[in-house]
């Protein structure tokens, strides 16, 4: 009997997530309307109205509808920070994590220097200076330095003007910022980095500015192969030493 129940609300999840998510793409309807009561919404889509209720719920906690006192059901911008711990929950126990965010982080930021170079405005270009002292300024820190160093990137991103693919960056952040991280851990280890970080950053800013977006984007990419690179020596040089302690 509880099976029965269960997939029957299910179903009604379904159904309810449906009805939004098709008259959202439609444009009937949009972030601040209201919805058809509770009642006329079962009838429409022919569940009770205690599984459209708790379907509403469900979708309150996804942040796609909210339940407001004497107002009903209202239709609501959706957070997209809650793709950033869905995305850190679901790759925090792959071993290939870091390779796989790495790929989707190159398909984001290339597409989005080519954009920035046709659409980055004044504004755009102060934030990105602004971001690229701060990486000098932080380059003996590993979280410091870390968060700096995405900073710069998510800048980027943004001077794309492309909301999708900010939204799709933003979604990440707490992975990326992680990797950032991991990789200003290695400054100890390979002093060279210290330039390499400084210089390579410098370089992309500079395509940028110069709006050549084969540049910015040959450079990018240089950028993100050598990072991986000094990633690659790492891991070499710890597997040497555990090979040398036996």
């Amino acid at each position: 009997m509880e099976l029965k129940r269960a997939a029957e609300g299910e179903r009604g999840f379904e159904k309810v997530f449906a009805f939004l998510r098709d008259r959202l793409l439609a444009g009937s309807l949009k972030p601040g309307d209201r919805l058809i009561s509770e009642r006329d919404l079962a009838s429409q889509l022919g569940v009770s109205r205690p599984l459209v209720r708790e379907a509403l719920r469900a979708l309150t906690m996804l942040g796609i509808v909210e339940i407001r006192d004497r107002i009903g059901t209202v239709v609501t911008r959706p957070d997209v920070s809650v793709l950033n711990d869905f995305f850190i929950f679901a790759f925090a126990q792959q071993a290939d994590m870091p390779d796989d965010v790495m790929q989707a982080r190159v398909a984001i930021e290339c597409q989005a220097i080519r954009l920035a170079c046709e659409r980055a405005d004044i504004a755009d270009f102060e934030r990105l200076q602004a971001a690229l002292a701060r990486i000098a300024e932080t380059i003996d820190e590993a979280d410091a330095g870390g968060v700096a160093d995405f900073e710069f990137h998510r800048t980027i991103v943004m001077a794309s003007h492309s909301e999708t693919l900010a939204v799709l960056h933003n979604s990440m952040a707490g992975l990326l910022t992680h990797t950032h991280r991991s990789r200003h851990e290695l400054v100890q280890a390979f002093p060279s980095m210290k330039t390499y970080l400084i210089d390579d950053h410098r370089r992309i800013f500079d395509a940028v500015v110069a709006r050549d977006p084969d540049r910015a984007d040959a450079t990018l990419r240089r950028h993100f192969e050598i990072g991986n690179e000094y990633r690659r020596r790492a891991i070499v040089g710890e597997t040497d030493n555990r090979r040398a302690s036996r």
